[in-house]
């Protein structure tokens, strides 16, 4: 549906605010950000329209002043419980956990035991689940059960909540209640399927991936799923699953690998410092599944050039607000590479190879964009094995051997071959083990 901005002397105050969130929703923000410009310019103090206008900037990629803007409404409208659950979300996404603890409650007490503190109540239960504190988010996603009987994400949290206490039949159909309610929740349906995977539930894992195949044949995420459940790994994840799976966590994308304590980025740029040295803007790079941009920064001192490339269109949006880069390009990263010959001095890529099996054909292609004596550098997840040995996790994600890094970055003609042992995140409270791979293509 075709969303037309309506000029706002034309229209109700009310009617310009639903006007102004309806362009917002359809990713028209120039234009909600004039009509919220207007409606601003003629009652400069209002509630209403200052929390809109943080909606907006939160969509644009300015968290700081949504914040700021979201605050300075609830200092006017201290009673309105959206919003501060709205402030919450925010305060999560910066990483501001107690803050948004705090917020979230004051959106439950101002909805006085309505339907609307429901929202609040799973957003809490969530930030339980992030620490730990099962029995709490238990008890609060009862809460919102109640209040909600029919909400979905506080049945999946409850799920999880249960799970994590040893009761897997009261989890499982916990999770079947939600499934009904909400079948295509791709992040909380799979989060539920991978806590029994690594409670070793493995077999109800398999029946309950089989179940939602059969629900919705050919999801590229439930089918990569299935497969890694199976042990029947494919040679790389499909341009579908990646799509799917990165268009969905794109908005809140950075604040989970917050959580995670995600260094892969940071690490790589350790690796261009040590192959380059001093920064100089002097080389020609590409981030390689360059995801929310958050290699820019850190890759930008090096760059003449910085050009990123990925599959995921929401994840391009957050790379081209965030800056840093002179060209995003939607692509698959093996095919961008392939049809950039002699383009590169450099080329990165932090934690996107952990979703490609056999490494041989996008080393390959890497070479072939990259100059004479232009390097690589990139993360994968460590396993133990020789040459041959990659796995499909039921994370969805590849680990990769030691010796077949070496052995592929020899095969695509690099040498000065440096491979060590990181930590790039964490997963279910527990390090994950990776390697930081650099290399330069050797003199022919």
């Amino acid at each position: 549906m075709t969303t037309t901005p309506t000029h706002p002397d034309t229209m109700t105050h009310a009617a310009a605010l639903a006007q102004a969130a309806a362009l917002i929703k359809a990713q028209k923000l120039d234009a909600a950000g004039e009509l919220l410009d207007r409606v601003l310019e003629a009652a400069p103090a209002d509630p209403d329209a200052l929390h809109c206008q943080g909606l907006l900037r939160h969509a644009q990629g300015r968290s700081n002043e949504s914040i700021a803007l979201i605050g300075r409404s609830l200092t006017l409208q201290p009673a309105h419980s959206g919003a501060w659950n709205n402030l919450g979300n925010l305060l999560v996404e910066t990483g501001r956990i107690d803050d948004a603890m705090l917020a979230y409650g004051n959106s439950v007490s101002f909805a006085k035991g309505g339907d609307e503190g429901a929202d609040a109540m799973s957003n809490i239960a969530s930030l339980e689940r992030r620490k730990g504190h099962w029995q709490a988010a238990e008890r609060v996603s009862r809460q919102a059960i109640e209040l909600r009987p029919e909400f979905s994400e506080a049945w999946y949290n409850l799920s999880i909540a249960l799970m994590e206490q040893g009761r897997i039949h009261e989890s499982v159909i916990a999770n079947s209640r939600a499934v009904l309610l909400q079948p295509r929740n791709l992040s909380a349906r799979s989060q539920v399927i991978r806590a029994l995977e690594l409670l070793g539930e493995h077999e109800q894992a398999l029946v309950m991936y089989r179940e939602w195949l059969a629900e919705d044949p050919g999801n590229p995420v439930v089918t990569h799923l299935l497969a890694a459940c199976e042990g029947q790994a494919p040679a790389r994840a499909s341009d579908g699953y990646v799509e799917t799976v990165f268009d969905s966590y794109a908005g809140s994308f950075d604040a989970s690998l917050e959580r995670l304590h995600y260094r892969a980025p940071e690490l790589v740029a350790q690796a261009v410092q040590e192959m380059h040295g001093a920064p100089a803007a002097s080389l020609a790079v590409v981030d390689a599944g360059c995801g929310t941009g958050l290699c820019a920064p850190l890759l930008r001192p090096w760059a003449a050039h910085l050009a990123g490339c990925d599959l995921s269109v929401g994840m391009l949006q957050r790379a081209e607000q965030r800056g840093g880069y002179d060209v995003l390009h939607k692509a698959e990263l093996t095919h961008y590479l392939y049809t950039q010959p002699g383009r590169f001095d450099l080329v990165i890529s932090a934690d996107t190879l952990c979703y490609f099996g056999d490494l041989h054909e996008v080393l390959a292609a890497a070479a072939r964009a990259l100059r004479p004596a232009g390097g690589v550098a990139f993360t994968v997840e460590a396993m133990p094995g020789g040459q041959d040995d990659f796995r499909l996790e039921g994370s969805g994600r590849y680990r990769h051997a030691a010796a077949h890094v070496e052995a592929c970055l020899a095969a695509a003609g690099f040498g000065a071959v440096r491979i060590e042992p990181i930590v790039p995140r964490r997963e279910a409270g527990q390090d994950v083990q990776g390697w930081l791979a650099s290399a330069r293509l050797s003199a022919h």
